[in-house]
């Protein structure tokens, strides 16, 4: 602790900046993200770009395009941390990653997990069933190897995620699974069963969907 203090203190008093660490990632990774979109067709910066998360296979999958036609997958990330179960996230504090369909909201270059993409939670279907009062906040995707609410990626890996993710101009859509759903099986819950019918739509059709949110909180597509 005492050596960042004097760190600091050294740097303030050479009128020197701390390195934008958001720069120095894409300076980093740009010409790579460049060569193997290109290697699938997709021109960099990708037009179109979709994250979907599965939460009891810990991945993530990247999905890119152009202007026009189908979205490509372009990485699957092992996530390296996130903390609870399956199931949705409902109140502050329960450590529930949250499953449902979000946007990336906001980025943080100055994060204390390296580099973070924040996801809108809670989005309009959880303020119908999460805690009014209390219903959580500050879910990112984020770098480092630790995670409690959030995925946790690593620090190679989000300067990638974050990168592309800065370069797209529009909505970055986040979809949170609980798993990988098949066509032959069955779920308990409403929002599973919402997920399901948007996973396995995706699958035979991977594009950004429309979907939207009833005023009794379920995801609906809007078009198939």
């Amino acid at each position: 602790m005492l050596a960042l203090i004097l760190a600091n203190v050294l740097v303030a008093c050479s009128g020197q900046a701390e390195p934008d660490r958001a720069a120095v990632a894409a300076a980093r990774v740009k010409p790579q993200l460049d060569k193997e979109l290109k290697a699938i067709g997709v021109t960099y910066p990708p037009k179109r770009l979709l994250f979907r998360a599965f939460k009891t296979e810990k991945r993530l999958d990247v999905w890119v395009g152009n202007a026009s036609g189908k979205l490509k997958r372009f990485k699957s990330y092992p996530i390296l941390a996130m903390s609870g179960k399956t199931g949705p996230k409902r109140k502050e504090g329960d450590r529930q990653v949250p499953e449902g369909i979000y946007q990336i909201d906001r980025f943080n270059p100055k994060s204390q997990f390296h580099l973070s993409l924040g996801i809108n939670y809670p989005n309009a279907a959880d303020k119908v069933f999460a805690d009014r009062e209390a219903p959580g906040s500050d879910i990112f995707i984020h770098g480092s190897n630790k995670s409690i609410g959030c995925l946790a990626m690593g620090d190679p890996a989000i300067e990638e995620i974050y990168t592309l993710a800065r370069s797209v101009k529009g909505p970055i859509p986040v979809h949170i699974f609980p798993w990988q759903f098949t066509s032959n099986e069955t779920v308990d819950t409403p929002l599973w069963q919402q997920l399901r019918t948007i996973d396995l739509d995706f699958q035979l059709k991977p594009r950004v969907q429309k979907i939207q949110v009833s005023k009794l909180g379920a995801y609906e597509l809007v078009s198939r």
